[in-house]
């Protein structure tokens, strides 16, 4: 087994998920830009770590960036109806969501304007039955995966919009041919976590979920974009 140095302190290193234990190996990259292949990023930083049996998995974040889905906040001009829509999103601890006019703007751009208002009507109506969740599962993973500034965000990402990725099967696709192993691209937070991609179809998603449930990379200002999973005996 190739011996890894971890390259920060990750929450816990060791998970257990269906009486498996299993390794997370945090991977510390160079600041991403639009300038840069993801695919050339995973080479670079994991090729030479990753074992015949490892799964690598990467943040939604990094690859949106490489595809220049990166808007800084500046250059956004939110709409009336995104500055009113945002005032009744729910903030959480993970982050801001669309809880800010820039990001509802975002929004409203990738998914459409009725597809909003309806998963806000839903969201309405859920909640005055103590549903939860709604908004999302109507607007789907675009609205989802859009991440607002947070004060703890790595520069320059700090004073940005993210946007989730274009086509991320295709993407751990071609990452996966880079580094001959399986890649699922993510998107993990501290309250939850979605599977956007994976290099085949047979990858268990919800065991990914599993295993990465206590957000293993962090989502501040750690560098870390990229990580591997190894199984603890391997």
């Amino acid at each position: 087994m190739t011996e890894v140095k971890s390259t920060k302190k990750v929450k816990q290193p060791e998970i257990e998920y269906n009486g498996r234990k299993y390794v997370r190996i945090p991977v510390k990259t160079h600041v991403i830009t639009k300038e840069d292949s993801i695919v050339d990023v995973v080479k670079k930083y994991a090729r030479e770590i990753v074992n015949e049996n490892d799964i690598v998995f990467i943040s939604e974040k990094a690859v949106a960036i490489t595809q220049g889905r990166a808007y800084p906040m500046s250059e956004i001009k939110p709409r009336p109806l995104a500055k009113l829509l945002s005032r009744y999103v729910t903030k959480t601890p993970s982050g801001i969501g669309l809880g800010i006019p820039e990001t509802m703007e975002m929004a409203l751009r990738e998914c459409g304007v009725v597809r909003i208002l309806f998963a806000a009507a839903v969201s309405f109506f859920g909640k005055l039955i103590g549903r939860k969740g709604d908004f999302y599962r109507v607007a789907g993973y675009k609205a989802s995966s859009i991440d607002g500034p947070t004060p703890n965000t790595l520069p320059p990402y700090n004073k940005y919009v993210v946007l989730g990725p274009a086509n991320p099967d295709e993407v751990a696709r071609k990452v996966s041919d880079s580094i001959k192993a399986e890649v699922a691209i993510v998107d993990i937070n501290d309250l939850g976590g979605n599977i956007l991609g994976t290099s085949k179809q047979t990858l268990d998603r919800k065991a990914l979920v599993g295993i990465l449930r206590d957000n293993p990379l962090g989502q501040c200002s750690e560098q870390t974009p990229i990580g591997i999973i190894r199984g603890a005996e391997e």
